[in-house]
């Protein structure tokens, strides 16, 4: 166990990266984008905050923890709804709000961001979490685990 295991919210994480893209940018700026870019951040951007919304909102039907830094406090396995999908609907949408931002900036470098981000969370975040729901919820756990995949 790492000292950074379930250290920073996730959310944290992701401002944290989404102020080190913008920081990219005013070092190395890009030049101006397509004209579909700010539409397309937008989309993306809006897509991620539905996939986390709909995540939080999953634990909160199943009247289960969502506290990110103690999955031990987890008192039920969520399988449903967007869980059947993906394991890490909140991650997954955090990561594609920070894919829109990269987007919205328009630099090379601001794809380091959510890069960055995705391989803190698996490490970090996601590898504690899934400890913890295997000793929480044992072959159930283990079963959900190998028909549905981390990310997407």
């Amino acid at each position: 166990m790492s000292f950074l295991d379930l250290l920073i919210p996730p959310p944290l994480v992701a401002l944290l990266a989404a102020a080190a893209m913008w920081g990219a940018t005013l070092v190395a700026p890009s030049a101006s984008g397509p004209s579909f870019r700010v539409p397309l951040a937008i989309v993306l951007a809006i897509a991620g905050l539905a996939l986390s919304t709909s995540g939080r909102l999953a634990f909160r039907n199943a009247k289960t923890s969502a506290n990110p830094l103690k999955p031990q406090a987890a008192t039920s396995l969520v399988v449903a709804g967007i869980y059947k999908a993906t394991r890490n609907p909140m991650y997954v949408g955090l990561a594609l709000v920070l894919v829109g931002w990269a987007v919205f900036l328009w630099s090379a470098w601001a794809l380091l961001g959510p890069v960055g981000f995705v391989a803190y969370i698996a490490r970090f975040q996601i590898a504690p979490e899934e400890r913890a729901l295997a000793l929480l919820f044992g072959e159930e756990y283990s079963a959900y685990k190998s028909r549905v995949r981390p990310w997407l």
